[in-house]
């Protein structure tokens, strides 16, 4: 199996596509990462942040205080509430304008690793069937199942590398143009209970990029279940591309009724509950996972179905 699993990886990463990949990746980082920080720059003013977060102090007792606000609206701005307050209380400073933002916002081009990986993906299994080297594959002892887990493995194993990179280039860079200034500010959340609490803000960050990678995963395993059941690298790639970007519009068509709760793209993204905003009402992080262990098993299962026993010799 590992001599399997390596023998893919050096398909991914022997074709020149794949570094234009990853060199693409890292210049968007760096560019969008300048960007950023020549911005945050040039909005220096003289107000304080201590300024700034008792203005927003008062736009949240102004929102409480309006009878005509929702309750969720409301819930929200009772949090930030706690959290400004606490803000000055102890005088830690938002993460805007730090370095922290920056990298947080890197985390935004997750999407780019999801595009790139379902690339891969879609091409792993109907690139061998189209240039014919599936007989190749089959020749060897080992049995289909072992190789579509090895083409499986090599695909989740690029986007996981694309997922550090951007992690640690973002760092990196970001920490560079803010002079790692600002390292030790702590990120606050409100628990149920109303109480703020401070987080270490790399683990924090760390955890998002690994909950947003959730979707790649998901994403690649439907390429790959597309690239195995009709054997078109055009196909898994369309397909999969054109539900990555047209979930988000389906989320807001659907979001009136209560079963748009079950549809992939409203569970796919994990970070949700990091920011206690779910899709729908109810929902908990238990159920996305159980919703998306559940997508995951059937993806896998027709991929497993269509590649194992199906007559593959032409």
């Amino acid at each position: 199996m590992v001599n399997l699993i390596a023998n893919e990886n050096m398909k991914v990463y022997r074709r020149y596509r794949t570094w234009v990949m990853i060199g693409g990746m890292i210049a968007i980082v760096i560019i969008a990462s300048i960007f950023d920080w020549y911005y945050d720059r040039k909005d220096l003013t003289e107000t304080t942040w201590q300024t700034e977060v008792t203005a927003d102090v008062a736009h949240y007792e102004k929102m409480l205080a309006d009878p005509n606000m929702g309750e969720d609206s409301k819930d929200w701005a009772r949090d930030e509430l706690a959290i400004s307050k606490y803000r000055l209380a102890h005088d830690i400073a938002p993460e805007d304008g730090t370095m922290w933002s920056g990298i947080n916002g890197a985390a935004d081009l997750i999407v780019l690793i999801t595009l790139f990986t379902v690339i891969i993906a879609g091409d792993s299994l109907a690139g061998e069937f189209s240039t014919g080297t599936i007989k190749l594959l089959l020749i060897r002892p080992a049995n289909r199942l072992k190789i579509l887990i090895a083409k499986y493995a090599s695909m989740i194993m690029f986007g996981l590398l694309l997922l550090i990179i951007l992690f640690l280039i973002s760092l990196l860079v970001n920490g560079i143009l803010y002079q790692f200034d600002s390292t030790g500010l702590p990120y606050l959340t409100v628990d149920s209970h109303g109480i703020v609490k401070e987080h270490n803000m790399f683990g924090h960050l760390w955890q998002t990029y690994l909950l947003n990678g959730v979707s790649t995963i998901m994403f690649v395993t439907l390429a790959f279940m597309i690239s195995s059941a009709f054997r078109s690298s055009a196909m898994a790639i369309g397909f999969s591309i054109f539900l990555l970007f047209a979930g988000v519009l389906m989320l807001e068509i659907f979001h009136p009724y209560e079963w748009s709760k079950y549809l992939l793209f409203a569970n796919i993204d994990l970070s949700q509950y990091l920011d206690g905003q779910p899709y729908q009402e109810g929902m908990t992080l238990g159920f996305s996972i159980a919703v998306l262990a559940g997508y995951y098993i059937v993806f896998n299962l027709v991929a497993w179905l269509a590649f194992t026993k199906r007559d593959v010799a032409a």
